[in-house]
């Protein structure tokens, strides 16, 4: 991986610490130090347990590998996941896409896999950041060299109700009858997103294009994955309808239409 030569904005005071939880010296040590060019503070743990230990100043982003001596890496994205919504980022060899439907699954906020180069890792730190709502701890020189792209549009309103669920963007928080349901960052903008027009198709590239990115650099089974993750956690397949060569929509369920399903 090679870092681009630094430039005179990238002396800016630093906004954002990343911990990078990664065993291998030859891809941590030019990988931190091509970061920090871009304005970022690294901190690094070389084991799993090292890394939910914490090394000092909570980091606002988490740079995974899977292939950890320890343990593996997934075990440690569902410790951090049950502990906080803090945005995870894997990087590892494992490019097989069982891998990178588990990694999301259990909580993963994007995959990145090896070999990459910093440009690039810093483009999917941007993106993550702006989707969760922290692009503004974004250092400066990061956000300079990191292409622009429109702001996910999640209304702001009071909470909306739809049958027994519950959406409230305002506190980011939703209730199935009630009962508070755990989703990660995006898998909350995926349902806002599609709750905001119920009943409505959307495309597999407008969601792509509006919840991820319109820069967005991975597969298109992301999707898939976060959408699987979503009916799982809602307890019913039939929240959000796949449109077959189309895309999805939310609906109550027990309003299917014919020649639609939850596949």
């Amino acid at each position: 991986m090679n870092a681009p030569a630094p430039a005179a904005r990238l002396c800016e005071p630093v906004a954002m610490r990343l911990l990078l939880i990664e065993d291998d010296d030859r891809i941590a040590g030019p990988l931190a130090e091509g970061l920090g060019r871009y304005g970022f503070t690294v901190d690094r743990a070389r084991t799993g347990a090292a890394g939910l230990a914490g090394t000092g100043e909570a980091p606002d982003l988490v740079l995974l590998d899977l292939g950890l001596p320890d343990m593996d890496g997934l075990d440690v994205c569902r410790t951090l996941r049950a502990r906080s919504a803090i945005p995870i980022i894997m990087i590892t060899a494992r490019g097989e896409e069982a891998d990178r439907v588990v990694g999301l699954e259990l909580g993963a906020d994007d995959y990145l896999a090896k070999p990459f180069g910093v440009r690039e890792l810093v483009a999917r730190i941007r993106a993550v950041t702006r989707r969760t709502g922290a692009l503004q701890a974004l250092p400066q020189a990061a956000q300079a060299r990191a292409p622009e792209a429109a702001p996910a549009s999640v209304p702001t309103a009071a909470a909306q109700r739809l049958g027994r669920l519950e959406i409230d963007r305002r506190t980011r928080q939703v209730r199935l009858e009630g009962r508070e349901i755990a989703l990660t960052p995006r898998e909350f903008d995926l349902l806002a997103y599609l709750a905001d027009d119920p009943g409505a198709v959307h495309s597999r590239q407008q969601i792509m294009d509006t919840v991820w990115d319109p820069h967005f650099f991975g597969p298109t089974k992301t999707l898939d994955a976060h959408v699987a993750a979503l009916r799982r956690k809602l307890g019913d397949p039939a929240w959000i309808i796949t449109v077959r060569g189309v895309g999805f929509r939310l609906t109550v369920p027990g309003g299917a239409g014919p020649g639609e399903g939850a596949s």
